[in-house]
């Protein structure tokens, strides 16, 4: 008897929302966000059964009785049977391993030798329900794996046996293999299925962020300007226990020094010239939530200070209790306020100089997560490009019934790829932007994408290739500023691991790295990258 086992995952039950009855359909809608993407091929269990057959199909679901039904029964499959099990934590490797070898072992007791050959499909669920299946399949259980991709099926060959003994160790590895073995598929994890992508980077930057969500500490979200910062911070909020309660948003660039205090903390009236009124701070506003603090970098050192006080953990309170005088009060106020905070500056780099406190840049990077330049994902420009253009194209439709909606032609999804977006994800929106309002035509082409380029994106090899001879031009000079940049930029992405940078540079090793490095001046030990 060949069998199929597969949990039920979120992309599955997407999938459904395309032909579902309203009534139905909004039940399964709601647990995703309004822009929820229907997935084109029918979600990886759909795949795989149109494409291999199955005398019984097994499903374990953490769903509720009710939205699992639903699926089921839109699947339109005989010879299903589904269990129910309670998931406290979705991503606890130990709790998976419970239920889910429980779930196995209960269908060989129900089937007895009857098993010819056990399928197990990866693709539904957190990574940690795929690395579970592994650590079952490969060791109690002998099974073939199966993948599903751009509506096509596969069976993976996983080359290595994993020893039953060594379980206890690796479950209880809060870093251990399962990472490496299945990395997070953001569409399929809760409160991060806006984030569109799936290379490597962004799979990396969401499964540190989603580990980050279920605890209640600093997140501190590095990046350039453009990646998605704040989209990173509402994920959190969503992912997070708190997401009832406030996010409350604060751009610290956008705001005066002599202000921010105020927007703060909050503050009482007559405090200053304009105070016409008692004012609440972002502090009490977000109080129970949380509050992210858009470009952290930006504050100077007085609400540095300030902000250092506010964050001091206090002896038996919680991690997240705060303290603050609203300016202009004598009454001490209180709020249970998570801070989530974001830079697109080298905050170490800063507290070298003197520019940003130390003890302050410790007290927000609790855990880092690094959101990756769009140039590192250049397998995912053409997804974020669809979903830009399509967001586009409604908007517009909806103030105006005569708009054709626009596409893009093939030759400009590969333009798009090549292209390095030094404004990331914000400068490719603005540019599809001017492209669909430019163009007469339905169809977007690689001329109209190149027309809409931002002047210091379009220009960039003209700055550098059409400079004046003569007169001081040292070719020297600006070939060594061409080799410090890109050593740095190196450093900085391989986070100072020089092996890394190397490889990225396409250097043989770290020691021609060095002597790079040692020719042009850069002393990578003071960070100076």
């Amino acid at each position: 008897m060949r069998i199929l086992v597969s949990w039920i995952g979120h992309t599955d039950l997407k999938a459904t929302l395309g032909d579902l009855p309203l009534g139905k359909a909004d039940k399964i809608k709601a647990m995703f966000s309004p822009s929820v993407q229907i997935p084109k091929d029918g979600g990886p269990i759909k795949t795989l059964i149109s494409q291999e057959k199955y005398d019984r199909i097994y499903f374990i679901s953490s769903n509720d009785k009710a939205v699992t039904s639903i699926y089921t029964n839109w699947l339109g499959v005989n010879n299903v049977k589904t269990t129910l099990v309670k998931l406290d934590d979705p991503t606890d490797y130990s709790e998976i391993y419970t239920v889910s070898s429980s779930f196995l072992e209960s269908i060989f007791n129900e089937l007895g030798g009857k098993v010819r050959e056990l399928s197990i499909l990866l693709s539904p669920g957190t990574p940690a329900m795929a690395a579970v299946w592994v650590l079952l399949g490969k060791t109690k259980y002998k099974a073939t794996f199966w993948q599903t991709w751009n509506g096509k099926a596969k069976k993976e060959k996983i080359p290595f046996d994993i020893s039953l003994d060594v379980v206890p160790e690796l479950l209880s590895s809060s870093d251990n293999i399962f990472h490496r073995l299945a990395e997070v598929n953001p569409e399929d994890v809760r409160g991060f299925e806006g984030i569109v992508g799936n290379t490597k980077a962004i799979r990396i930057a969401v499964g540190r962020a989603q580990k980050a969500a279920v605890r209640d500490v600093a997140v501190l979200l590095t990046g350039e300007s453009g990646t998605g910062k704040e989209m990173f911070a509402r994920a959190i909020h969503k992912a997070s226990k708190r997401h009832e309660k406030p996010f409350i948003a604060l751009n610290c660039a956008a705001i005066p020094s002599e202000l921010l205090e105020s927007e703060l903390f909050g503050h009482k009236k007559g405090a200053f010239t304009g105070a016409d009124k008692d004012n609440e701070g972002a502090f009490k506003r977000a109080d129970g939530g949380i509050l992210f603090l858009d470009e952290i970098g930006e504050c100077d050192y007085k609400i540095q200070a300030k902000l250092l006080r506010v964050l001091q953990p206090q002896p038996d309170r919680s991690l997240c209790y705060r303290e603050f005088y609203p300016v202009g009060a004598s009454k001490l106020e209180t709020a249970d306020v998570r801070v989530v905070a974001a830079t697109n500056r080298n905050l170490l780099d800063m507290v070298e100089k003197n520019l940003f406190r130390e003890d302050l840049f410790y007290r927000l990077a609790i855990i880092t997560v690094k959101i990756p330049p769009l140039r590192e994902r250049k397998n995912d420009i053409s997804k974020i490009a669809e979903l830009l253009l399509n967001k586009i194209n409604n908007d517009f439709g909806n103030d105006d019934s005569e708009y054709e909606h626009k596409k893009f032609s093939s030759s400009t999804n590969i333009f798009m790829a090549k292209h390095t977006w030094p404004g990331n994800v914000r400068e490719l929106h603005n540019t599809i932007l001017q492209a669909v309002v430019m163009s007469d035509k339905n169809i977007i082409m690689p001329e109209d994408i190149k027309a809409s380029l931002t002047e210091y994106s379009g220009n960039s090899d003209k700055d550098l290739l059409g400079l004046e001879l003569g007169d001081g031009f040292s070719l020297e000079s600006h070939l060594n500023y061409i080799q410090k940049h890109y050593l740095c930029r190196a450093m900085q992405e391989a986070d100072g691991v020089k092996t890394k940078a190397a490889e990225l540079l396409g250097l043989n090793s770290y020691q021609t790295l060095d002597a790079q490095a040692k020719r042009l001046g850069i002393d990578f030990t003071k960070n100076n990258y």
